[in-house]
C-alpha cells in the first residue's frame, strides 16, 4: 500500500491509512471539499464515521457492511448534509458536541462534552471541546495503542494547515478558539501528532507549531 499522505480530491479515490489496530479512510465530498473519515477496527470490524458531510452513496460505499456510529464535529451544514440518509441506511448512533447538537437537524443520541471518552468496542476517541468556530465544536483524539500512544487528531474546522478555523471577524471568538487550540492541543500533544482537518490536506502539530505566534498576531 502506498504511503498515506492525506491528499484527496473531490470525486477522486479515498486515501487509506493502515495503522496497527485501525484503518482510517479519508474521502473528499462536494460541493465544498469536505473531508469525511471512516475508522474501522481491525480486531472487531467496528466502524465509526466522522462527519457525514455530503454524498451519502459515497460515504456508504466506504462501509458496505454498515456503521456503528457517526460523529459530527460541529453544526455547520456542510458537515451533516448526508447525516440523515446515512443514519437511515445504517441505524448508526449519532454523536455531536452538546452545545452544537440543537443546530444539527438529525437528533443527537449522545451529546459530547470536553474530555468525554467515546468507546466503540476497541476504538477509543477522546473529545476536545473548542469554542470559537462554533459553540460546540469537538476535535477527536485517537492514541495508537500499538505505537506508544502516537496521537491522531480529527479537528473538524478548528485547526488546519496554516491556522485555526474561521471565526468570521469576531475577535472574541478568535481569541477563544486560538487559546483553546493552544492550551488543549499544542500544549498537551507532541509534534508527531497527525492532524486530519475537515477540509483540505492533513498536517502535523510539528509543522504548525512554529506559526502559532504569527496566527495570534494576525488575528485569524
Amino acid at each position: 500500500m502506498p504511503d498515506y499522505t492525506g491528499d484527496v480530491t473531490q470525486g477522486g479515490p479515498p486515501a487509506v491509512r493502515d495503522l496497527p489496530e485501525l484503518t482510517i479512510t479519508k474521502v473528499s465530498v462536494g460541493p465544498t471539499d469536505n473531508n469525511a473519515y471512516l475508522l474501522r477496527s481491525k480486531a472487531t470490524g467496528t466502524r465509526v464515521l466522522i462527519d457525514a458531510a455530503n454524498e451519502a452513496p459515497t460515504l456508504l460505499a466506504l462501509a458496505p457492511d454498515g456503521l456503528n456510529a457517526v460523529i459530527t464535529t460541529h453544526r455547520h451544514g456542510d458537515h451533516w448534509q448526508a447525516l440523515a440518509d446515512v443514519v437511515t441506511a445504517t441505524g448508526a448512533t449519532t454523536h455531536a458536541g452538546r452545545a452544537d447538537a440543537e443546530g444539527i437537524p438529525v437528533p443527537t443520541a449522545v451529546p459530547v462534552d470536553d474530555g468525554d471518552v467515546l468507546r466503540f468496542d476497541d476504538i477509543e476517541l477522546t473529545a476536545i471541546h473548542l469554542v470559537g468556530h462554533t459553540p460546540g465544536s469537538i476535535a477527536l483524539l485517537y492514541r495508537d495503542p500499538a505505537a506508544g500512544g502516537t496521537p491522531h487528531l480529527f479537528t473538524g474546522d478548528c485547526l488546519f494547515p496554516g491556522g485555526v478555523g474561521g471565526t468570521f471577524g469576531d475577535g472574541e471568538a478568535f481569541t477563544s478558539l486560538y487559546e483553546g487550540v493552544v492550551t488543549k492541543i499544542f500544549d498537551r500533544l507532541p509534534d508527531e501528532t497527525w492532524v486530519y482537518p475537515g477540509h483540505g490536506k492533513d498536517t502535523t502539530l510539528g509543522a504548525e507549531r512554529p506559526q502559532l505566534a504569527e496566527w495570534r498576531a494576525r488575528g485569524w
